[in-house]
């Protein structure tokens, strides 16, 4: 069982514009502080590195999504191999590799 779903064109369209005006207004608000040009610097310091602390976050969650993804898809295919392959009608023989052997 997969679940993919896809982000409507709206819904992208709406995470650029929110993301696009928030460090807009943060930028906007930085440069007409009332503060001294170190201390705008400095301000303007933390918004890049948050900016990009929030990209590579999203990438690592969208990574570790996709790897679980991977690993539910491969469980899932070695048991449809599995149940493909089991016959609950069969007789198993004694020279019959697949047969459970006796301890002893």
């Amino acid at each position: 069982m997969t679940n993919t779903t896809k982000n409507t064109t709206a819904y992208v369209a709406q995470s650029i514009a929110s993301f696009g005006i928030a460090l807009t207004v943060v930028i906007v608000g930085e440069v007409n502080l009332p503060v001294a040009g170190w201390t705008r610097a400095f301000l303007g310091l933390g918004t890049v590195f948050l900016v990009s602390s929030c990209f590579t976050l999203a990438k690592c969650i969208r990574d570790q999504q996709e790897t679980e993804s991977v690993v539910s898809r491969i469980d899932q295919a070695r048991i449809e191999r599995m149940m493909a392959e089991f016959d609950p009608y069969r007789v198993p023989t004694p020279g019959d590799p697949a047969a459970p052997r006796a301890f002893g």
